[in-house]
């Protein structure tokens, strides 16, 4: 079963200088991330529960272009090439990602079988995840990710702790809602399994997800419980983000 939005992969030249910057911005912690060691990228991790905001950059272009298998990284190397940065990709979190991905392919999705990938952390330690892909892009739908329940990061522990964190904003930040300019419903529907309302809105497990017209920049919208922090609206890194 599909059961939110898992993350968002925002391609960067730079991840510890935009995740210094969204912390001043937005009061945004990023306290995990690693190396795709294998695939040529790395990235820094601000958790909004289970949740995540992916800063993702390039340290071997040819690594990237010589691992077929790594979607996300091959799609994050064409946006910072051809756009600058932004929002390259998205992935929709699954309790049961073969289930979910065979599901979809009898419908006619273009999703792929699922295959394993990993990252190591600075610590030494690897998570694990098992992802399928249809073709990506920013406005095209997002992949499919199961986490392996690596105590690390998806044990009850690590989850709980992600659960109770405050952000410097003031507050435990949640994602709520993204916007995707320049996408088609039909496509998504095929590709997801979903169905949109008249305004191309949907819902995945307690967050949404609207489509929206072509020449816009996506949208991001976050809370933060307890109300501790005042509302924000502002564009960074190709993207509009809101706090209500």
């Amino acid at each position: 079963m599909l059961t939110g939005i898992d993350h968002l992969v925002i391609a960067v030249h730079d991840p510890d200088a935009a995740a210094d910057a969204l912390e001043r911005e937005m009061g945004l912690a990023f306290t995990g991330g690693g190396c795709h060691e294998h695939a040529g990228t790395f990235n820094r991790l601000a958790f909004l529960g289970d949740s995540y905001v992916e800063l993702i950059g390039v340290f071997d272009r040819a690594l990237v272009l010589s691992n077929t298998a790594f979607a996300v990284g091959r799609a994050s190397l064409a946006y910072l090439e051809e756009r600058g940065e932004g929002l390259a990709t998205w992935a929709v979190a699954s309790d049961n990602v073969a289930a979910d991905a065979a599901r979809l392919r009898a419908g006619g999705s273009p999703t792929g079988a699922p295959i394993g990938g990993s990252r190591t952390r600075p610590d030494g330690i690897a998570v694990r995840w098992r992802t399928a892909f249809p073709p990506l892009g920013p406005s095209l739908p997002p992949f499919l990710i199961e986490h392996l329940p690596d105590p690390a990061e998806w044990g009850p522990a690590a989850r709980l702790e992600r659960a109770e964190f405050l952000h410097p904003v003031g507050g435990a930040v949640r994602l709520s809602s993204i916007h995707i300019p320049g996408a088609d419903p039909a496509t998504w529907s095929e590709t997801l399994g979903l169905e949109f309302t008249p305004q191309g809105i949907t819902r995945i497990g307690s967050q949404s997800v609207r489509l929206i017209g072509a020449g816009g920049v996506p949208e991001v919208l976050m809370t933060v419980d307890a109300g501790a922090a005042p509302p924000l609206d502002l564009v960074s890194f190709g993207i509009r983000w809101r706090r209500q």
